[in-house]
């Protein structure tokens, strides 16, 4: 099953013309289900689960309690913010000046671990919040092992569990980011940004949403937009950076980003899934055998994510990490956060 649908802009060459865009839908439960996945995050990227295996009222619930978090005045939000990266904000992306029409909440996925604003964050909610986050969160953690059980299985990954056991572990570096995008009192009359481009660094992410549209992401040429449609029944699978590097450039970390051009507010839920801190990235040498081959050089999921959060959005985060570099990883990554 696909989705067919037109690119929302072509930017470039003006006598270029627009064609449809197919985003592959692959459901769970398919017998090719493992085949589909791997060719969808080569050509994509990018692509939509259906029978994900989430219960339906567990997504409606924890959608609407985090609704009544984001009506709260701003006094109370506030107390859970500024974000560290933890906690709630408001309008600002990160340190580094990017800005968009948002407010959200970003959670640590390990909350036996200690974060502050993580816990100002349930103080200004009730106890079924928690609840159901940690549900929530435990059951996206399985489907991203699938996910990659399913990616291991059709690539023939040795030794077993080589990506999937990196999102299982206790220390698995993973959070759950809850975006919300005011509703406006006039449709604007182009398009504002609400998150800037960028591509996720983690592994995998799954992003959900209300049925508010928006989303788009950067195909083909990595020239043009796509709309794509919201379904708040399924999830969308995103492709990072890091999955990108252990597959050695095979599976495409996409751009994308969110437009907000509509009087309806848009909720989304991104849970990012990432490897322990500790953990080395490189290609994987039952992909890549000779390491002449590899196009990235090896770094700790703590260096790439320390570089990452020095950078813009847009900006492209693996050129530091390509072999060319005349330079050493140390001088530019060797702090954590």
């Amino acid at each position: 099953m696909v989705i067919m649908v037109q690119p929302a802009n072509v930017y470039g060459n003006p006598k270029c013309k627009p064609s449809p865009v197919i985003i592959p839908v692959i459901d769970l439960t398919d017998s090719d289900a493992k085949t589909q996945i791997v060719k969808a995050c080569e050509e994509f990227g990018f692509f939509k689960v259906i029978n994900p295996g989430v219960r339906p009222d567990l997504l409606t619930l924890l959608e609407q309690e985090a609704s009544k978090f984001f009506a709260l005045p701003d006094s109370l939000k506030e107390k859970a913010g500024p974000p560290d990266p933890f906690g709630y904000g408001s309008k600002r992306i990160g340190p580094n000046g990017d800005v968009g029409c948002i407010e959200y909440i970003l959670l640590n996925a390990n909350l036996s671990l200690t974060s502050h604003k993580t816990a100002d964050v349930f103080r200004q909610t009730p106890p079924v919040f928690r609840e159901m986050v940690e549900e929530y969160m435990k059951d996206m953690r399985g489907m991203t092992s699938k996910v990659l059980e399913m990616v291991e299985e059709e690539l023939k990954i040795e030794p077993k569990e080589r990506l999937s056991k990196l999102v299982k572990v206790k220390e698995s570096d993973s959070c759950l980011r809850m975006n919300h995008y005011p509703e406006k009192e006039e449709t604007p009359t182009k398009e504002e940004i609400g998150f800037g481009e960028h591509t996720d660094p983690q592994l995998i992410s799954l992003l959900r949403s209300n049925d508010t549209e928006g989303l788009q992401i950067c195909v083909k040429d990595e020239t043009t937009w796509v709309d794509v449609p919201p379904d708040h029944s399924s999830f969308f699978v995103i492709v990072g950076d890091t999955l990108q590097v252990m597959t050695n450039g095979r599976f495409k970390s996409v751009k994308h980003r969110v437009v907000t051009n509509t009087k309806r507010s848009r909720l989304s839920m991104i849970y990012f899934a990432g490897p322990p801190l500790s953990e080395t990235i490189v290609p994987l040498s039952c992909l890549v055998p000779s390491q002449d081959d590899w196009r990235y050089r090896g770094f700790t999921w703590a260096q790439y994510k320390s570089s990452a959060y020095k950078t813009k959005l847009g900006e492209y985060r693996l050129g530091l990490f390509e072999k060319q570099l005349p330079f050493s990883l140390s001088d530019v990554c060797g702090a954590t956060y």
